[in-house]
């Protein structure tokens, strides 16, 4: 790959990173703000599983795969200078799918109540499914934003503009935050579900639109079920509706163990999830969704070795999560307190969530490893390999959810998402190598064995610190908190920063090295 290409790559990186980081710094206070009107109750379990029938409608119509499935079949056409044609494409896609998620919106609304029987079967409070019902219909034409906005999205990726999709996460999560605060008072959680409704259609359609005028869009009224590249969307599409991904099965799989748990327990899951998602989302989401455009031009001109050094480059960075996802559980109370104790979220929620986010952060590595590994078959049109592998992946998984649940309560499901998902990610990657040729793997696993080993003695004596500072201070609340968080955070980076020159590891020395010249 071309040095230019390089730099495209990190300035798309680093646009997508800004955008990702402000997302998750925006949701964080979305969910400080859901924290502090509900805490840990019934009613915030409510909120979160009127979330599931919407996500199965937009995982039946791939919303969330339209950059890595239509980027492709439209980058072809702009490099072969047919992007009147491409165009006609993108209108028959769009009109297509949206008409089938349209009637499928009005079926879910319908059945709203024998569904949530099924998606939650243990949650026997009737008030409470009331409540998840009401929301649930409230949240499910959001779905048709989405869809749309991923189309308008995509579309803006191909022609390399970042900026306009950029600002769809950080407007949505600014409207859930401004439904919770004008209608919470009267509507109380409703309020945060109009929120959610409200910013997927400013966030993810009307900015999303403009955006795609600008770079010349030029959509039209037309159906055609025979155009080939429609076919050949479906094809590439198909595995992703049926299929079983990560994240998608994470989602459902906290929400229906969950119902069986004592009330609360989806809350909490859910804040945890959401802490580490954090650090997932600022290094794993950004990059990977930056260099897939790169990597499917790569794979376009046939050009496997050449992704395979930035698919192994990117990886090996991702490496830096594991000694921050120990940062995190040595701070686990810490961090839960200063973002969520107040309001309705007491000490008790606290210490639930806590417990959850140690067992969490194990993960995070793999999640974030997981939005690179599958691109990789994305940019080259392979989404029935990964789909197959995922859904096997995740009907292995459910005995560790039953057998997390029974043993552990919200901690075992906390830690079978865990598990499923480093074991989904490493034989992805495992698969891959072996149908690319990827020598240079090796160096990617020793890499992520050396970030380990490094990580788990300085994850001890890091919690011995902790320990100790906490008794020497012997302050509670959230001004001891903030004291132990930020000593313990200065003592990790410079831990870090020692480490990565004693042991010559080129991805700590250079990731500080870039953040200290930006900071002076």
């Amino acid at each position: 790959m071309s040095k230019t290409l390089y730099q495209k790559v990190g300035i798309a990186s680093l646009i997508l990173m800004a955008s990702v980081f402000l997302s998750r710094v925006i949701g964080l206070f979305r969910e400080m703000a859901i924290a502090y009107a509900g805490g840990a109750r019934g009613d915030v379990d409510a909120y979160q599983i009127a979330f599931v029938i919407p996500e199965i409608l937009n995982h039946i119509v791939a919303s969330g795969f339209l950059s890595v499935t239509f980027i492709p079949i439209f980058s072809r056409y702009l490099a072969a200078n047919r992007e009147a044609e491409g165009w006609k494409v993108f209108s028959i896609i769009m009109n297509s799918f949206g008409l089938v998620l349209i009637v499928f919106i009005g079926i879910s609304m319908f059945f709203a109540p024998e569904l949530m029987s099924w998606i939650a079967p243990g949650i026997k409070d009737q008030a409470l499914l009331t409540q998840a019902v009401r929301m649930t219909r409230i949240i499910l034409p959001a779905q048709f934003f989405f869809f749309t906005g991923g189309m308008l999205t995509a579309v803006q990726f191909s022609k390399e503009a970042f900026t306009l999709p950029a600002l769809a996460p950080l407007v949505y999560n600014i409207g859930i935050i401004a439904g919770g605060i004008m209608l919470g008072p009267v509507l109380k959680m409703e309020g945060f579900s109009w929120g959610v409704l409200a910013g997927s259609f400013i966030g993810n359609f009307v900015i999303q639109y403009r955006g795609a005028r600008k770079i010349g869009m030029k959509y039209t009224l037309t159906l055609n079920f025979t155009h080939p590249d429609f076919l050949v969307y479906i094809r590439l599409t198909l595995p992703l509706m049926v299929g079983l991904t990560m994240s998608f099965s994470t989602e459902f799989f906290l929400k229906f163990f969950g119902s069986y748990l004592p009330e609360g327990s989806i809350a909490c899951l859910n804040y945890g999830l959401r802490i580490m998602f954090i650090l997932v989302g600022l290094l794993g989401q950004a990059v990977g969704t930056a260099s897939f455009p790169y990597m499917a031009r790569l794979a376009a001109e046939n050009q496997i070795q050449e992704m395979n050094r930035l698919l192994n480059r990117t990886l090996k960075y991702l490496s830096l999560i594991i000694p921050f996802s120990m940062l995190l559980m040595v701070l686990r109370h810490e961090v839960v307190q200063i973002l969520f104790e107040r309001g309705r979220f007491d000490a008790a929620a606290t210490a639930q969530t806590s417990g959850i986010l140690v067992y969490l952060m194990i993960g995070a590595v793999a999640f974030a490893a997981q939005t690179v590994v599958v691109r990789g078959y994305y940019a080259v049109q392979n989404t029935l390999f990964p789909a197959i592998y995922s859904t096997i992946g995740v009907i292995i998984s459910l005995p560790l959810y039953m057998l997390g649940m029974k043993l552990m309560g919200a901690g075992g499901v906390a830690l079978a998402i865990s598990i499923s998902a480093i074991l989904q990610v490493i034989f992805l990657y495992v698969l891959w190598n072996r149908r690319s040729i990827n020598p240079e793997s090796r160096e990617v696993y020793m890499g992520y064995v050396k970030m380990l080993l490094i990580s788990l003695p300085a994850g001890l004596i890091l919690e011995g610190l902790r320990m100790g500072l906490a008794r020497w201070i012997g302050m509670k609340g959230l001004a001891g908190s903030l004291l132990i968080a930020s000593g313990i955070g200065l003592l990790f980076m410079f831990l870090l920063f020692v480490t990565g020159y004693l042991f010559k590891i080129r991805e700590i020395t250079e990731t500080l090295g870039r953040i200290f010249k930006k900071a002076i």
